[in-house]
């Protein structure tokens, strides 16, 4: 079995962090450093020839951060890694997954050939804003669930009378798995969007009066469609509004819209790094650390990852 490495990027250096005291294998040893013209520089400082390496690196903006990742595979690959996984918690630009409009990109699909033409052999996510997302990679792919990492803690929190929210159409297969998870009820919002990050809602699908609400979606970024759908459900009398979203990108006013909102508390995984947000109270942070940790060690072991989730509805 080829000895197992852990690099990491900048984009989240406390979650790779996290996740080598969990298995417990400390992180490989990099200099990440740019010329004076801003021009990116990596070196491995230690051996890695034979080793199963796991590059830990988010792919969000700034765009430099999806660089690192592409040189830490090539380098990686030049430095003779037996394997190269790229795990990558937060899949930036996979919400242009498809042609919705005349000439534009399809960028989800050209950061999978981006990765796999710089060299990765496998690649690990969690929550794609699209699951097909997945077959746009020529290589295995292993998408994990953040379900897992939220289970137990909500577990104290759903009542009988708890209805699951999707606040958009395209949210609807995870808000249903969830609902399943925890013998919930199930409400959509009906939402249209005018252009990017604006929206409005338009209808509300399902009963939530007297009702305990957990929104569910995978990434909160202005936060426009979850406090409108929070403000939609509360309208129509629910009781304790939660919202739980696996990726934290909360650009903008964002994290002061969700603060002045009927939402009684933010839950967020540590897919992005948010310890310079100066999150206020009602967020509350959740580590993903655990499952990528397991998931890391399980497919260095050979073993089986959808294990992982074998009592979870998906």
């Amino acid at each position: 079995m080829s000895e197992l490495k852990l690099i990491t990027g900048n984009s989240n250096k406390p979650l790779a962090e996290k996740i080598s005291r969990y298995i417990g294998v400390e992180l490989t040893s990099c200099v990440l450093r740019r010329f004076s013209d801003g021009e990116l520089f990596v070196q491995i400082n230690e051996n890695i020839r034979g080793a199963d390496v796991f590059i830990i690196q988010s792919t969000n903006a700034p765009a430099e951060n999806i660089l690192e990742l592409l040189i830490l595979i090539e380098a990686a690959r030049r430095a003779s890694a037996c394997r190269i996984t790229a795990v990558v918690p937060y899949y930036g630009y996979g919400r242009q997954d498809r042609k919705d409009k005349p000439r534009v990109a399809i960028t989800a699909k050209l950061m999978a050939n981006l990765i796999t033409t710089a060299g990765a052999d496998r690649i690990i996510t969690m929550d794609l804003h699209a699951s097909q997302i997945q077959g746009f990679f020529d290589i295995p792919h292993d998408h994990l669930y953040s379900t897992r990492v939220f289970k137990d803690h909500l577990e104290n929190i759903i009542l009988e009378n708890t209805v699951i929210v999707s606040p958009d159409v395209g949210s609807i297969k995870m808000a249903r798995a969830f609902a399943k998870t925890f013998n919930a009820g199930l409400a959509i919002v009906d939402k249209r969007r005018s252009q990017p990050n604006q929206s409005e809602v338009v209808n509300l699908i399902g009963d939530v009066k007297d009702k305990n609400i957990i929104i569910r979606d995978d990434m909160v970024d202005t936060a426009g469609t979850l406090c409108q759908a929070a403000e939609a459900v509360a309208e129509k009398g629910a009781l304790d509004i939660y919202a739980l979203c696996t990726h934290p990108v909360l650009s903008g006013n964002s994290i002061e819209r969700i603060n002045n909102s009927v939402i009684k508390k933010m839950i967020i995984s540590d897919s992005l790094d948010v310890e310079q947000k100066d999150l206020p109270g009602k967020f509350q942070v959740l580590s993903c650390a655990r499952l990528f940790g397991e998931a890391i060690m399980r497919i260095s072991g050979e073993k089986s990852v959808s294990s992982l989730f074998d009592d979870l509805p998906v």
